[in-house]
């Protein structure tokens, strides 16, 4: 341990003085930058991406991890996990936007087109995301904690999205169907009927399955620290971190007038350097939409989800700091990064023909009841499978021989 660390013996947790001081006061002096540039409401919503960073961190709640235990290992919890965020989540988006403007200004969910091209993303992106080592989420929280390999997967993040904003019309010629809602179509309970149907059905056969390998559920396992040292130093308990994740999520949804979402950023950011070194993107079809148009003539700072993702890397490095692990790594294999650069593009295109990650397509989809985020999900899970099976050409764990 460095000389920057400080141990607090009694409290039972160590924390890296520096980096901590340094992260505390980044997270300040960016929430100021955007709330002058912007405005309140916009340094707000940093301030939720902060604490979606922090709970990500501490909990390790990553979709990557936990489809590849339960394809692997045959351990289900973490999948389990996510499913309870996504319905507890469900319980009050399906209800708020039905009544449209529950605070007086008007919110949409994340409801999008059904067809070949959130098919065909989604399962880039489930490929994509074993390979490049995270998901949407993933990616920027491990960031934030000092992984140099994630942060040459969200370099080629920002590429693969880019790209995918110059294809998309064309994708979108493709057969599909108009956006479906099960609040919708079937009402307030009708669609949470379905989407709690839907998810129980999930979880029961992770249950079936993990039975059926091990004989019995996996238990959490105990903590190692209880308390403020807990808080502070983690693991936060997933079941809890989840139910935490929804109601950031629905937080989101009311303040930002949509749910929480990660790509979009990506393709702007990447859009934006792009323009700084002489490529048009602004005649592209997509960025000639209307939302996409104002958000590329605009600061970085006036999109929602560029500042967010900016809250969950800065409050993801103040976790891992304060837990006393915060330690940038930067010798990795080379098969490592060339598997991270790949898996980076597929992600990056795969979610921008999807309509969205793990989170704007999957998490947010589902929870606004949208048909497409079921699609979504099937096609990336077939896409993780065939992204575990690859794992082991780039020198990377991947599914156990017999």
């Amino acid at each position: 341990m460095s000389e920057t660390t400080l141990n607090v013996r009694a409290s039972g947790f160590s924390f890296d003085k520096g980096p901590a001081a340094v992260t505390a006061i980044l997270f300040v002096i960016v929430a100021v930058l955007i709330a002058q540039a912007v405005d309140i409401h916009q340094a707000v919503l940093y301030g939720l991406g902060g604490l979606l960073g922090i709970a990500l961190y501490h909990a390790s709640f990553g979709f990557t991890g936990g489809w590849r235990r339960f394809s692997v290992e045959k351990r289900g919890r973490a999948m389990r996990a996510q499913l309870l965020m996504i319905g507890v989540a469900a319980a009050a988006f399906i209800p708020l936007l039905a009544i449209g403007a529950p605070l007086g200004t008007p919110i949409v969910g994340a409801v999008a087109p059904v067809g070949v091209s959130v098919l065909v993303g989604a399962f880039m992106f489930g490929l994509g995301m074993q390979l490049g080592g995270g998901c949407g989420s993933g990616t920027l929280f491990t960031v934030g904690g000092g992984s140099a390999r994630m942060l040459l997967t969200l370099a080629f993040f920002i590429i693969g999205a880019v790209i995918g904003t110059a294809h998309l019309p064309m994708w979108l010629e493709l057969p599909s169907m108009p956006p479906m809602s099960l609040g919708a179509e079937f009402g307030i309970w009708g669609g949470l009927g379905v989407t709690f149907a839907g998810l129980a059905l999930i979880a029961l056969i992770t249950v079936w399955v993990e039975k059926r390998a091990h004989g019995s559920i996996e238990a959490a396992p105990a903590a190692p620290r209880a308390g403020f040292a807990r808080l502070l130093h983690g693991p936060w308990p997933m079941v809890g971190t989840g139910v935490l994740l929804a109601g950031l999520n629905v937080a989101t949804l009311l303040t930002a007038g949509h749910p929480w979402s990660i790509t979009f950023g990506f393709g702007l950011w990447g859009a934006k350097i792009a323009q700084g070194i002489g490529i048009p993107v602004e005649t592209w079809e997509f960025w000639n939409w209307a939302g996409p148009a104002k958000a590329l003539s605009n600061s970085v700072l006036a999109d929602n989800t560029s500042v967010m993702n900016f809250g969950i890397v800065i409050g993801a490095a103040l976790a891992a700091s304060l837990a006393g692990k915060f330690a940038p790594k930067v010798k990795v294999p080379f098969a490592s990064l060339l598997a991270a650069a790949i898996g980076g593009i597929l992600m990056g295109y795969g979610a921008r023909l999807a309509f969205g990650c793990n989170i704007g397509a999957f998490f947010s989809g589902i929870a606004s009841g949208s048909v497409h985020g079921w699609l979504w999900f099937v096609a990336a899970f077939a896409g993780s499978w065939i992204g575990i099976a690859l794992r082991p050409v780039f020198g990377m764990d991947g599914f156990k021989k017999s």
